[in-house]
């Protein structure tokens, strides 16, 4: 069997999606239809994980309460977070945005089941973290699964994990991975806002390889 043949338009279109994979902030209110919500999940199902054990737990937060909470977990870290900025840096950190909270119709948690049966311990028995790393790659799937249609997903990591744990009451041997937010993006950049805001250039530091 022939695999498929990806050729330079493919390719091409490819490299711009990664270029204009952002990390979204400002959103429209527009809700998502549940179709393309769908159809973005089932894609990222397909992600690659340690002894295929799909550890990814997607926490759908939609009602009012838990969004608050959410909410006030947030602004409780981002006050302790201001606060160990230097004094050169925290009026620009204030002015920062951060977060996507009050505007995203789509809200999820992200967990890691460190407990799953699936994948019999293959690979994660000696490395369990790999589990986790299992989980951020399908994060990255449904990234760009989502920017492919015009969608914007925003990553909100200024939270206290186990206070969202306990929030959303998951079970025990679920950990906190990640907080997104996923809707129709207010406007369209290809520089990273923390770029445009002066906050930190994008570098060529992750580029170098060591030879051993």
């Amino acid at each position: 069997m022939n695999g498929p043949k990806f050729d330079a338009e493919f390719l091409d279109g490819l490299e711009q999606l990664i270029r204009w994979r952002r990390d979204v902030r400002r959103f429209r209110t527009d809700p998502v239809p549940n179709e393309l919500f769908q159809a973005v999940l089932a894609l990222a199902q397909l992600s690659p994980s340690v002894g295929n054990s799909q550890p990814w737990r997607i926490v759908h937060v939609a009602s009012t309460a838990k969004r608050a909470a959410v909410k006030a977990n947030f602004e409780q870290c981002n006050a302790v977070a201001l606060a160990a900025q230097q004094p050169s840096r925290a009026s620009d950190y204030a002015r920062l945005k951060l977060q996507g909270l009050d505007r995203a119709p789509l809200q999820l948690a992200i967990f890691c089941d460190r407990a799953t049966a699936q994948g019999h311990g293959l690979g994660s028995m000696t490395m369990p973290e790999a589990l986790d790393y299992s989980v951020v790659t399908m994060i990255s799937i449904l990234w760009f699964a989502a920017r492919a249609r015009g969608l914007g997903l925003g990553w909100v990591s200024i939270l206290d994990a186990n206070g969202i744990a306990s929030d959303l009451g998951t079970p025990n041997s679920y950990r906190f991975i990640a907080y997104l937010c996923i809707g129709w993006p207010e406007e369209e950049h290809e520089i990273p806002e923390l770029e445009r805001s002066g906050w930190q250039a994008r570098t060529d530091l992750g580029r170098y390889v060591v030879h051993v």
